[in-house]
Formats: C-alpha cells, sequence, structure tokens
C-alpha cells in the first residue's frame, strides 16, 4: 500500500515536471502545435549536420519539428487499461498523431520551412514500429548520458514494475534519435498510406 502510495506521488510530481517543461518550451521554440497524443515544437537545430537516408540535410539553424509524446495521456492510460492495452492504444494515437503531422507538414504555413521531424526515445523497438522512422544512435558525450538517465528514469515512474523494468532491460534500454525528412515523412503517410493504416486501426478495434 505504501509502496502505491509513493509510486503515485512520484508520478505526481512528474507531472508537475512536465508540465513546467512545457511552459519553458514557449520560450525555445518558434512555434509548437499539438496533434493528438503528440506535440511538435518547432525550433533551430543546434549542433553537429546529419546527412539522412533520402540524402537531405540538417544543417545547424535548419528549422526541425522536435517530437514529444503526452506522458500526461499516457499514464492515465497506464493506470485505466493496465501497461499492455495501454500500449496498443498509445500505438494506435501515436500513428495517428503522424498522420496528422504528415497533413500540416504539407499544408500549414509555419512547417513550411521545416526540414525534418525528430525526436528521442528508449521505446524504439515497440512503441515508433511501423512508422517509418530513421534510427540514429546518439553520440556518446555528455548530452547522451544525461539524456539516458533522463528517459530511464522517466520509464521507472510511469511503467507499474518501475524500477526493475529498467534493471532486467539495461542493455537495452539506449537512447535513440527518431528522424522523418519532409520527403520520407510524406512518403510514408501518403493518402494511400493513411487509408491503409485507417482500414488497420478499424479490424484491430474489431
Amino acid at each position: 500500500m505504501l509502496q502505491k502510495l509513493l509510486k503515485t506521488v512520484m508520478q505526481s510530481t512528474w507531472m508537475i515536471w512536465e508540465r513546467l517543461f512545457s511552459f519553458l518550451s514557449r520560450f525555445r521554440s518558434v512555434h509548437i502545435s499539438r496533434f493528438g497524443i503528440c506535440t511538435v515544437i518547432i525550433k533551430k537545430h543546434r549542433g553537429e549536420s546529419i546527412i539522412c537516408e533520402d540524402s537531405t540535410v540538417i544543417q545547424s539553424g535548419d528549422l526541425v519539428g522536435e517530437l514529444h509524446l503526452d506522458n500526461e495521456t499516457i499514464l492515465k492510460l497506464i493506470r485505466s487499461e493496465g501497461p499492455d492495452r495501454a500500449a496498443l492504444k498509445i500505438a494506435r494515437l501515436g500513428r495517428k498523431s503522424m498522420q496528422q503531422i504528415s497533413r500540416a507538414y504539407e499544408s500549414q504555413s509555419e512547417f513550411r520551412k521545416v526540414n525534418a521531424l525528430v525526436g528521442i526515445t528508449l521505446l524504439h523497438r515497440g512503441l515508433t514500429h511501423g512508422l517509418g522512422f530513421e534510427h540514429r544512435t546518439m553520440k556518446s558525450d555528455l548530452f547522451q548520458k544525461l539524456t539516458t538517465s533522463y528517459l530511464r528514469i522517466l520509464l521507472s515512474v510511469m511503467h507499474p514494475e518501475g524500477k526493475s523494468r529498467i534493471d532486467r532491460r539495461t542493455e537495452q534500454l539506449v537512447p535513440m534519435m527518431l528522424i522523418h525528412t519532409r520527403s520520407s515523412l510524406k512518403k510514408r503517410f501518403s493518402i494511400s498510406d493513411r487509408r491503409q493504416l485507417e482500414q488497420e486501426e478499424q479490424v484491430a478495434i474489431l
């Protein structure tokens, strides 16, 4: 009982930090848009140039969309549905969000000069499966170490099994950078592909 109460307190405290982070993000971004379970923060890329698989080059100063999941919504799903059912729902919601983001890249003026969509996650083996992201290993430096620690703490707070979940899969829980260039995003979520994804979701629901 005490352990469950402590877990709830930790989760509530983390959500306060999430709201503060969301507020502070306004001051480091060009534009912020919400797409279902995802938020995209348009900002300038800082650091080394990235050469993508389709030869798109993301240089320092180029605009990119930084992808973030709504962890508060995820936590509510885990609490109400359990981790396994929540994972399926989160995957479906993620697909819908990606469809919306793809349309925004094609039609919204705020995204006209945004070269790519990028994100960092530990859950690249499951959550992003089938979404067509290019996976990149992060450079081993201080930022990578801080990111690893941050995301592992987040996972231990969010997941019902807590730290034991981390201890069992430490070697696999390495952060990866996910990238969709403007071209690959459009190709993956073309009109025909959107219809296919919608049909898959209808079958899954039935």
